[in-house]
Formats: C-alpha cells, structure tokens, sequence
C-alpha cells in the first residue's frame, strides 16, 4: 500500500524539529558549562599572591576568607592565616620570590592583621622582596610604616578603634590614609562590607596591572623620602 504523502511529510519535519531541538540543547549546555565560561588567568595573576592576615582569635575576620576566595576565582592563589604567623609567611614569601615561583606580593590585613603589616613588609624588605601593594583595614594601636610597600593603603574608621598609620622619616613608596567614617561600616564588619571588598579587590586587581613594570621599591635608611598623600600626614585622632 502506497503511504500518505502528508503523514510522511509531516513526520519528516517532526524529526528535523527534533534533531534541531538537540543541537540547540548540546550547544545551550556548552555556553553554560563553568569551564569554557571561566578565563584562563593572566600570567601576572598566577604569579601574585595575596597574603591576608586575620585578627585576633582568628574569627572576626572572616571577611577576608571571603576576598580571598573571589580573588581564587580570579586565578590569583592566596593564603588566609591568622596575624601572628606573618613572620613564617615572610620567609615563605621570600623563598617563592627568590626562587621565581612569585613575582608579585600583595598583603591585606584586618584589625590586628593590619597592624602587623608594617612588620611583614620591614622582613621582607630585610631580604631583599618588594612589597607590591598591603592594605590594612582598620589597623588598631599607633601604627608606624618605617619601610614601605609601593603602596600602602590604611582604611580606617576615624571615630572606632583604628588609627591612622604614621609614616617615619625616610618611608620609601605612597601610604595612603582612607577614613571611612560616617560609611556604616565598624571594626568588626569593615571586612565583611561589600563595597569595602570590591575596593580592596579592585586594588589588587590593579597593582597586578602594574606588575608588569618594575617591581615595588625596597627602602634604605637614610633613603630621600617620597612624596605621599596629605592623607598619609593627618594629625593623631585624640
């Protein structure tokens, strides 16, 4: 028996619908798909590491694991660890550099963390590593750079417990004072607050930029001071 012209037509579309239906799905799930999604990172950001210092007791400063992991994200590999360990993390730190395996070092610090920044960066300095970029947020006690970073940013909350860092005679790089008062934020979530986080991602971000060039300056007693911002020279809070 002959068949139906108009029942086979129609389903020979059927099964072009159907085969059209498939690839639309397969190519849908390879867009979505994580792995071609994500960027490879930049050599620059496999070369950096971020070194954030937590706080006292080691659990009001969680934010930080936060920043470290979006920074994870990004291909740029970090270490979390509490503030009284900056010491092994500089030898760490230096051993990478000299052996090439990091070519750029970032610090961030919160509370006790960030005190203990100036500290880390006079080792490293000591041994002959630049520090690219630390940031302390909501450094506690009078803090005093006497080597620097090639840039040191201090964001504080100028009516809480933080404190302005103080530079020394003869700082080598730019300490930048950031007071964010009247933001909402205070010393116990200033790590955890989003807008401070994309500030503190976004630095990072673009000091990783600026590794290309030379690396950060390693201060020298006696060593002509460089020129930083007003904010670096702000009177002592009462």
């Amino acid at each position: 028996m002959r068949p139906n012209g108009r029942h086979t037509a129609g389903a020979s579309q059927l099964s072009t619908l159907r085969i059209w239906a498939t690839c639309l799905l397969l190519l849908s799930a390879v867009a979505m798909s994580p792995t071609t999604a994500k960027a490879a990172p930049s050599q620059a950001a496999a070369t950096t590491h971020v070194y954030l210092l937590r706080g006292v007791l080691n659990i009001f400063s969680l934010g930080l694991d936060t920043i470290g992991a979006r920074l994870e994200a990004q291909g740029i590999p970090v270490t979390v660890a509490n503030f009284v360990s900056w010491s092994s993390l500089a030898d760490e730190a230096a051993t990478a550099y000299k052996a090439g395996r990091i070519k750029t070092i970032v610090l961030v610090g919160h509370s006790s963390g960030a005190t203990a920044l100036p500290d880390m960066i006079a080792k490293l300095n000591q041994l002959g590593v630049p520090v690219k970029l630390a940031i302390g947020l909501d450094s506690v006690f009078k803090t005093r750079l006497s080597t620097g970073a090639e840039r040191y940013i201090n964001i504080y909350i100028g009516d809480g417990p933080g404190e302005p860092v103080r530079a020394a005679s003869g700082l080598r790089g730019k300490l930048d004072n950031v007071d964010v008062r009247g933001s909402g934020v205070g010393h116990i979530t200033i790590d955890k607050n989003e807008a401070i986080q994309r500030r503190v991602i976004a630095e990072i971000d673009a000091a990783i930029a600026r590794s290309r060039g030379p690396g950060g300056p390693i201060a020298q007693p006696g060593a002509p001071r460089a020129a930083h911002s007003a904010a670096a020279t702000a009177p002592a809070r009462n």
